[in-house]
């Protein structure tokens, strides 16, 4: 059985960004977890840093936690973009 093929993105980075984006929404996500999965050296991923740098997340700290317990969370402007963004209802988004 064919499937209909996934038209790809205007732009790949932007495609990253709200899978990102989905993916931290789908459950509460560590700030290690987070490393471990988004973070790279690669000029060209540089999801995790867009991300932080266009406040579309934040890091929250629980009391006397150090970084690596800390907690990824979606801010207003990031739920925003995430439900704004048709690329979220493809597979592997939200």
């Amino acid at each position: 059985m064919l499937k209909a093929p996934v038209p790809a993105p205007a732009d790949p980075a932007a495609f990253l960004i709200v899978q990102f984006l989905g993916w931290v929404a789908a459950r509460e996500r560590g700030y290690a977890e987070t490393m471990s999965a988004w973070r790279t050296s690669c000029p060209r991923l540089q999801v995790w840093e867009e991300a932080t740098e266009a406040g579309l997340v934040r890091i929250e700290y629980a009391e006397g936690a150090t970084q690596s317990e800390a907690r990824v969370a979606l801010t207003e402007a990031g739920r925003a973009a995430l439900a704004a963004s048709s690329v979220a209802q493809w597979p592997g988004g939200r």
